[in-house]
């Protein structure tokens, strides 16, 4: 009893602290936000491949949640290029592979449709580990999960670098 009350003091000061640095939601205001009406202005491009297939759609659910995609008349595009690898890891003594790293990297670059600027030119990666099993049915089906999970965990990553380009304290400063 003695430990809570001695917590609540700490615990008002501490809450007092951060209300006083300034941080603020990134989608303050909703759909109308800054951010969240600038990413509903991007368009993904295609993207080759299955793992393109599966970033677009990961992306395009990110992008605009509440409604359709951006057209060829949004105001930006988004340009990815994917490097998708699968490389053995351990060996068994038979000299069988254990274990796979699935890596996923992409590079990404934001275009302004008006001017042919491009605003934002990054790029995003993940990887999984991935146990090869005797079934080989099951080890195809986890190295599918792996890109699968590795193209939503690039796509919210990239998302996230897109919003903070439309934050309205990120359009000021760059002026």
């Amino acid at each position: 009893m003695r430990k809570r009350a001695l917590l609540l003091p700490f615990a008002l000061a501490l809450s007092g602290a951060l209300s006083a640095c300034g941080l603020q939601p990134m989608y303050a205001g909703g759909a109308s936000s800054p951010v969240s009406q600038g990413l509903a202005e991007i368009e993904v491009a295609p993207i080759e491949g299955k793992a393109g297939w599966l970033m677009r759609n990961a992306l395009i659910d990110r992008l605009n949640p509440g409604g359709s995609p951006a057209g060829p008349t949004s105001r930006y595009r988004l340009d990815v290029r994917l490097d998708d690898s699968l490389q053995g890891l351990g060996l068994l003594s038979n000299d069988t592979i254990s274990r796979e790293r699935r890596t996923l990297r992409a590079r990404y670059q934001l275009v302004d449709r008006g001017s042919g600027e491009i605003v934002v030119d990054a790029t995003a990666g993940s990887d999984a580990g991935i146990d090869v099993v005797s079934s080989e049915y099951a080890t195809i089906a986890a190295e599918q999960t792996a890109l699968e999970n590795l193209s939503r965990e690039v796509a919210d990553r990239i998302v996230t670098k897109l919003a903070l380009q439309f934050r309205p304290d990120a359009q000021t400063a760059g002026q």
